[in-house]
């Protein structure tokens, strides 16, 4: 008979089975599906143009994919290590966190397979075809069969028997599976596809026809396995759990960090599956014998006919009305090199990408390398693209004989392997590299550049909501302000003297910094506007929201009658509109061409406002976790573009979904023409400062170099690009 205690037990999981429904709270994994639905509803808006419904339906894959490899990953981990551990917001357990988002992303699968149904389609009536080789024409196969010889030689088969174990199947790589045989005698056949690219395409009377090259395989395997009989197919994917951190390969004893973390990359591409992909029907008993193989429950095992690469969006060239109306960041802000530090001395600069380039703070950082009076440039570093012209910038710095220090945080998800080689080159460029805290992300955006003049000391100092990354600087929605405030350089400095000593940084005073100076002056703040009552104002821009402290501090404020607008564009795990609770908040997303990526936090209005803009959300891990840096906008025109920009998020009505009551989004009607991404394009795009007369503060002692865009084969191709002279180009 089971004890007392077991049935409690079982009693508490089966009521946690499913969230109360009248619980204010929304799971985490839960509200952060529905955001990828906001996604997916983009593809399949007619009003979008062709091609981007495509790209938004290749995002969706894409975040669902990270969204298994982290989140599913974590709660796969948390219900064989802590079962009982419930979420505190839903009180879902673990394994039944993992069946509501399966169950989710079923549902989701049905209109994602309608959607590429209905792109597909349309790109066939405009002369596009992505080959069906169900329904193929003889003259496209025999061109199909052609392209396929091409490629027959980097096809490697493994077979084995049915009663073998299947080869390891990598993670984020695609493969044929194929049965062989009769019945009691049947071979399994796996190919990877590794070493082919993932679509070809070639041209008949005036059409386009794409071949993605899994299914070309499929399609032909007789031709590659001619002494087999294939039976049936299907192309497979496997997604393997990315929850590794530094602390799974801590017991190596190696105190060089470059090479934990590359340990790290390699332990986690072998880690246990979370999903496996089929495209291709299977019979039921090829499909148990599979998943069987495979091991992994049925329950995460998806069939789609949704292709899993669709990067052959790239190779369709321009039609008209298929992708949105160009929109280049603007060059141009009144400013050139020479003139920052005399101008930043009066004034701070507030710039907002993508609709301006970031090549203006690439400008900055060029004049404090060629300045005379500049000591020493110090940044934190989260995540730089492939040819980064900020590191160049840093590496020339260093050999103009500044004093360089990158704090580069190598835990940034995914792009490890990157900051790794970052690290190589900028330490052979000549600059100081550290990497962050043991226990704390550094995900801030902070830049201090120290000048001496005579005596006296100065500072620029600079505080991001975005990454110091100029392909993602035009294609996320950021802030970047630049400060000479004394105040604000006294607590950057601070923050990095801690971190180079592997500290914390101290309690703040002007920034923000988390986790000790941001949470509870978020919450202070709050308590301001409740003071308050119904003269009360709160607006929050912020990508994501979990916390239980300021959750709760926010149903207060509605509840003393404060309005509260939030502008999440992704999780948010608090309802509004609950009588008696949130009825005063407000909750909007923006799914648009651009990825929302700003953080934003206004306290009251007119002469009582308090306006700040950071790195951090409102995350545990944002709040608790790393280091963040928050700065106040303080100066009358940097205010006003702020509040422009959420100006703009309340009236967009066209890119923008409401949250209700019952966690569901809806979009209010009669919205065309409201983009708040359109509106801010053609504000900040306009925006032009005027320089300080008298003459550039420090001349640059000479033409200042920008690196090629083009890959970089070696650490030494890399670092030589890095001081090759030309002059800067938007590209």
């Amino acid at each position: 008979m089971a004890s007392k205690d077991s049935r409690e037990t079982k009693d508490k999981k089966k009521k946690a089975e499913k969230p109360a429904p009248e619980s204010i709270y929304i799971n985490r994994e839960l509200s952060w599906l529905a955001f990828n639905h906001r996604v997916l509803l983009e593809a399949a808006d007619p009003a979008v143009p062709l091609l981007e419904r495509l790209k938004f339906l290749m995002i969706y894959q894409s975040n669902l994919e990270e969204f298994y490899r982290v989140r599913i990953g974590i709660l796969t981990h948390r219900a064989i290590l802590d079962p009982d551990n419930r979420d505190s917001l839903s009180g879902l357990l673990p394994d039944a966190q993992i069946a509501e988002a399966l169950r989710v992303t079923r549902e989701q699968q049905v209109l994602a397979e309608s959607v590429w149904k209905a792109i597909r389609e349309e790109l066939r009536q405009n002369k596009i075809d992505v080959l069906d080789f169900k329904k193929i024409s003889k003259v496209d196969e025999l061109m199909s069969k052609k392209l396929f010889g091409d490629l027959k030689n980097q096809l490697f088969p493994k077979i084995i028997d049915m009663d073998q174990a299947l080869p390891f199947l990598w993670g984020e790589e695609t493969y044929i599976i194929a049965f062989l045989g009769r019945t009691g005698e049947q071979k399994l056949a796996i190919i990877p596809l590794h070493r082919v690219p993932a679509y070809l395409s070639f041209e008949i009377d005036g059409s386009q026809k794409i071949v993605l090259t899994d299914q070309l395989v499929r399609h032909f395997l007789p031709l590659l396995l001619k002494k087999e009989t294939v039976v049936q197919s299907a192309v497979v994917k496997v997604t393997r759990n990315a929850d590794v951190f530094l602390s799974a390969v801590e017991d190596r004893g190696d105190e060089d960090r470059r090479q934990k973390m590359a340990a790290m990359l390699t332990k986690r591409k072998r880690e246990m599956p979370v999903r496996v992909q089929f495209y291709g029907k299977l019979t039921d008993a090829a499909r148990a014998a599979l998943i069987k193989k495979l091991r992994v429950p049925e329950r995460s095992v998806f069939t789609s006919s949704v292709p899993f690469d669709l990067s052959f969006r790239s190779c369709i060239g321009p039609h008209e009305n298929f992708r949105y109306e160009e929109r280049r960041p603007a060059r141009e802000i009144g400013l050139k090199k020479g003139e920052y530090f005399r101008y930043i001395e009066k004034h701070d600069l507030l710039m907002s990408f993508p609709f301006q380039s970031m090549l203006p703070f690439v400008d900055l950082l060029y004049e404090a390398a060629d300045d005379p009076e500049v000591l020493s440039i110090k940044v934190t570093l989260y995540r730089m693209s492939a040819s980064s012209k900020v590191a160049a910038a840093l590496a020339y710095a260093a050999d103009k004989g500044k004093d360089v220090l990158c704090l580069l945080e190598l835990r940034a998800r995914f792009d490890e392997q990157n900051n790794i080689d970052y690290s190589e080159i900028l330490e052979d460029a000549g600059c100081r590299v550290i990497y962050g805290l043991p226990n704390y992300k550094v995900h801030s955006k902070l830049c201090l550049i120290t000048r001496q003049h005579g005596g006296n000391l100065s500072h620029i100092t600079q505080v991001g909501t975005g990454n110091y990354n100029e392909v993602t600087g035009e294609q996320y929605t950021d802030l970047s302000l630049i400060t000479a405030d004394e105040g604000a350089a006294a607590d950057a400095e601070a923050a990095f003297a801690a971190m180079a000593e592997g500290e914390l940084p101290p309690e703040a005073h002007t920034l923000w910094i988390a986790p000790l100076s941001f949470k509870s002056r978020v919450l202070d703040l709050l308590d301001r506007e409740i003071a308050k009552g119904e003269n009360g104002r709160v607006a929050f821009k912020v990508n994501s929201m979990n916390n239980l402290d300021v959750m709760e501090k926010l149903i207060q404020c509605s509840q003393a009658g404060v309005q509260v607008e939030l502008y999440i564009r992704g999780i948010c795990c608090l309802r509004p509109g609950v009588p008696g609770k949130t009825e005063n908040i407000v909750v909007k997303s923006v799914v648009g061409r651009w990825l929302e990526h700003s953080r934003i936090y206004r306290f009251g209005e007119g002469d009582d406002e308090r306006l700040f803009l950071g790195s951090g959300d409102l995350l545990n891990r944002n709040l608790e976790r790393r280091v963040e840096a928050f700065v106040e906008v303080v100066t009358p025109d940097t205010r006003a573009q702020v509040n422009e920009i959420l100006n703009a998020l309340r009236n967009d009505r066209e890119k923008s979904r409401v949250m209700q009551p019952d966690g569901s989004y809806l979009r209010e009607p009669g919205g065309e023409g409201t983009s708040s991404q359109e509106a801010l394009y053609c504000y900040f795009s306009a925006i032009r400062v005027k320089p300080e007369t008298g003459g550039p503060s420090a001349p640059p002692a000479e033409e200042t170099p920008v690196p090629a865009a083009s890959p970089r084969p070696t650490l030494g191709d890399r670092l030589r690009r890095l001081f090759r002279r030309e002059e800067t180009k938007e590209e």
